[in-house]
């Protein structure tokens, strides 16, 4: 399965099963189309079938980097908690 780069919504789509698994901890494959729930997130993988997609977001603006900076930011809290409670 191809992963997908960034989040986008389905304009054309043939068959398409998608994989989400890495976002939304559900195994099932989820079936997309232009009618039916047409949203395709980054990080997520194609797993049967082909479409074309309007790009709406990348990088950090993307639905997985949204992700990914909260869980750093939770990081670096954490770390600034750590280091008061050594410094005090």
């Amino acid at each position: 399965g191809d992963l997908l780069p960034a989040d986008g919504v389905l304009i054309q789509g043939n068959d398409l099963k998608i994989d989400e698994s890495a976002l939304t901890g559900e195994s099932d494959h989820v079936r997309k189309g232009p009618d039916l729930d047409p949203m395709l997130l980054s990080g997520t993988h194609v797993m049967e079938g082909s479409g074309r997609m309007v790009v709406t977001a990348v990088g950090v603006n993307s639905q997985s980097g949204i992700i990914f900076s909260l869980l750093g930011t939770a990081d670096e809290e954490e770390e600034e908690r750590r280091k008061d409670k050594k410094g005090g």
